[in-house]
């Protein structure tokens, strides 16, 4: 067990990384942040950065070739910017996968972020 934070992990995990994923992760990490007060951060599973605002808004994992963010609920999102490239067949969840090299559309991915909170706040399909 540890002493820190999810924060402080989420912290340590982006410092860890020391390439274009831990600058990639950092980014999105603050558009979610930035979308609601009302964001918490957990460490989950074993190790995966979550947040949550009345109820889980989607999921951060680092692999070699990508940062993902999972929403837990995309498959209930209008997606008008095609944001979610991963996961796409599933009935529930949705992804998007972060490349080297690849430019967040933060208007966007704010928007993904605070209608993923708007379902879970409503608990509705959009």
């Amino acid at each position: 067990m540890t002493d820190k934070t999810p924060s402080e992990l989420i912290d340590q995990r982006i410092a860890d990384l020391g390439d274009w994923r831990g600058d990639m992760f950092a980014k999105v990490r603050a558009v979610v942040l930035a979308a609601d007060p009302h964001i918490v951060e957990e460490w989950k599973w074993r190790g995966v950065p979550t947040w949550y605002c009345d109820g889980l808004v989607c999921t951060g994992e680092s692999y070699k070739a990508a940062i993902k963010m999972t929403f837990a609920k995309g498959a209930a999102l209008d997606d008008p910017k095609k944001l979610f490239n991963s996961s796409l067949e599933g009935n529930v969840r949705r992804a998007i996968d972060f490349h080297e090299g690849d430019v967040v559309d933060e208007a966007a991915l704010s928007a993904l972020v605070k209608a993923a909170i708007a379902l879970n706040r409503n608990g509705k399909k959009k």
